[in-house]
């Protein structure tokens, strides 16, 4: 979901500030967090499994679900960001009240 549509999202939104890096504000820094963070997560998903059952619950617990964390921060932070036309996903907001529209 970051590849495909959060990262394309920040790199179409990031474009419109081309000439304009003052109007940007921290985008670029955030978006390129995004992708760092997101390699760093994908690492810790190919790294290999644990011999122990117990071994690899520890090893999701206390080094994949963090950086799942840290990545979901960034991404949060870059939906408040960008222009609801850019955003791929519905947002919290609209799953919970499009009902009423």
């Amino acid at each position: 979901m970051i590849d495909t549509g959060i990262v394309p999202a920040c790199a179409k939104d990031l474009e419109k500030y081309k000439g304009f890096a003052k109007l940007a504000g921290g985008r670029e820094a955030l978006y390129v967090g995004v992708v760092e963070e997101t390699e760093k997560l994908k690492n810790l998903l190919a790294a290999p499994h644990k011999e122990h059952l117990a071994d690899e619950a520890n090893y999701l617990c206390e080094q994949l679900k963090p950086q799942m964390e840290a990545v979901r921060a960034l991404v949060d932070r870059a939906e408040g960001l960008l222009e609801a036309g850019l955003y791929p996903f519905p947002t919290y907001e609209a799953l919970l009240y499009s009902h009423h529209h």
